[in-house]
């Protein structure tokens, strides 16, 4: 089982004991690794596409379609970030090669614990971009729609419901991706019943897809006046956004389009227009709503942007239990009951499906969630 300590990071056990041989053991194993990784990443690939992009982006007319504009510099943002982030950690490799061979040579031992240090350093690094190779599914490289939704527990599980939205958010920051909320519906008494945002970064969606299913949290509730132990569920829900080339056609007949006044906590009115719009599509019964935007238009345009995402989603998911029921496979969903957030009578978030845990529950809830992501990535592509 994984864990992760409540505490600082320890000192790296025994490394100052490794002799000569076993480093340079650790180091070649390493290098094959991160060339396995450079192949699986097809770098002469991304340094083409990173150059059409870069033509792309010099076009005079570029800016004429801002929507199209802003998908061509994000991507090449991605890929030059991803192009640097490879090339410095085969520089890296290469750099501690020299550095163990000067230690070695002066046996300076100062020296020899930079270089175990960085050792270190480089197996997490690396380890965390093999990581990224194993995103390769069909919409893994799409930007995600993210919907967090109360469910059983009351206030309590509204709370919960915001404190998650919360985490995702800051962890969006963390990593520099932007966000744009779409719509928030707001508890009576606090939380919120629900909300649905955006995380604008390539491959958003395969990150964050490990993340959906129920989350459940167990603490004495702060809103129970006896101090009594609480268990609320919220759910989470994660969907590629959808691109043009998909084909997602909506008839005008299939969906019925309300508007309301847009609200903020406890029911208070945050405009004085009836901009807030909520698109029923008829034949699924799905209902989606946008009231975070400034005008009627970029509401209904929001809207239909996600109410595109899910009926994306539901058709592939038709597509699979298609492909399950020719190879056999009753196996259920992965998603439910995914992670535990216990704050009493002791401090743990723990992923029941990968067993990695910690007990430093601020900072998950804070959005140092890469450790469970990266767990739950690596946990499905071997499931």
């Amino acid at each position: 089982m994984r864990s992760a300590s409540s505490g600082p990071e320890p000192e790296p056990v025994g490394l100052t004991l490794v002799a000569g041989p076993e480093f340079s053991d650790e180091l070649k194993s390493l290098d094959a690794t991160m060339t396995s990784v450079e192949k699986v990443l097809d770098l002469p690939a991304l340094r083409a596409q990173a150059a059409d992009l870069e033509e792309q982006s010099g076009a005079p007319d570029l800016w004429n379609d801002p929507e199209a504009a802003q998908k061509v510099t994000s991507r090449l943002s991605h890929l030059q970030g991803s192009l640097r982030r490879v090339e410095g950690i085969r520089s890296r490799i290469d750099d501690l090669a020299v550095l163990w061979e000067l230690a070695e040579g002066e046996e300076d031992q100062d020296t020899r614990d930079e270089a175990l240090a960085e050792l270190d350093k480089l197996k997490k690094d690396v380890e965390a971009l093999e990581v990224q190779t194993l995103l390769n599914g069909e919409y893994d490289a799409r930007e995600a729609l993210v919907t967090v939704r109360a469910e059983a527990g009351g206030v309590d599980a509204a709370d919960f419901t915001e404190m998650l939205m919360r985490m995702y958010l800051r962890w969006a920051e963390r990593h520099g991706y932007k966000t744009e909320v779409y719509d928030t519906s707001y508890a009576e008494e606090a939380g919120i019943k629900s909300a649905t945002f955006k995380v604008a970064a390539p491959y958003a969606y395969g990150t964050l897809s490990i993340e959906q299913g129920t989350h459940r949290l167990v603490r004495i509730s702060p809103f129970d006046n006896q101090g009594r132990r609480q268990t609320s569920f919220a759910g989470v829900e994660v969907l590629p956004v959808v691109e043009s080339d998909d084909h997602v056609e909506i008839p005008d007949d299939d969906i019925r389009v309300d508007v309301f006044r847009s609200s903020g906590p406890g029911g208070q009115g945050v405009n004085t227009t009836d901009s807030a719009v909520r698109i029923t599509h008829l034949p699924t019964g799905i209902v989606v709503s946008c009231q975070n935007e400034r005008s009627q238009i970029q509401n209904r345009a929001s809207a239909m942007a996600v109410l595109q995402a899910k009926l994306l989603e539901r058709r592939r998911q038709e597509e699979q239990a298609r492909m399950d029921a020719l190879k056999g496979d009753s196996s259920g969903s992965w998603g439910n009951q995914m992670r535990s957030y216990v704050l009493h009578p002791y401090q743990m978030v723990k992923d029941l499906r990968t067993d990695y845990e910690t007990g430093n529950t601020q900072s998950v809830l804070d959005g140092e969630i890469d450790d469970f992501i990266e767990a739950g990535i690596r946990w499905r592509k071997s499931a």
